[in-house]
């Protein structure tokens, strides 16, 4: 088992009512709402990886693959999550970008896809 900086910062902390509490440590047989964080697909089987934590189900919020920055996932976000493959193996690759930071990678004269990055998925 390994342990992430999350989860020292979760068993770390000091919760201030019991609705705080039970929000970073459901009883045993609840249900409870929780955000994909990550999905490694390099090997078999498949991981994903869910979060609980109130900070997380509100934010949706990463960091840009590119610059580094908080990039907001979810609805009304500005993130493209891009997943690479290749055909001729298995493995993939996630990488997770602000619209601008991708946009601004692809070739100047590629007008068409620099327009779609900045568009994709948006709903109006």
């Amino acid at each position: 088992m390994s342990a992430t900086i999350d989860m020292i910062e979760q068993f770390s902390r000091i919760t201030s009512s019991n609705d705080e509490l039970l929000a970073l440590f459901p009883p045993i047989g609840s249900q409870v709402d929780a955000v994909i964080e990550q999905i490694r697909r390099y090997h078999l089987p498949v991981s994903v990886r869910l979060v609980i934590r109130p900070a997380d189900l509100e934010s949706l919020a990463c960091s840009c693959d590119f610059c580094g920055e908080p990039v907001r996932l979810g609805p009304g976000g500005d993130a493209l999550i891009l997943d690479s493959r290749s055909l001729d193996g298995p493995g993939s690759h996630t990488l997770i970008s602000h619209r601008h930071c991708l946009a601004e990678r692809i070739r100047p004269e590629n007008t068409g896809e620099r327009a779609r990055a900045l568009k994709v998925g948006r709903m109006c």
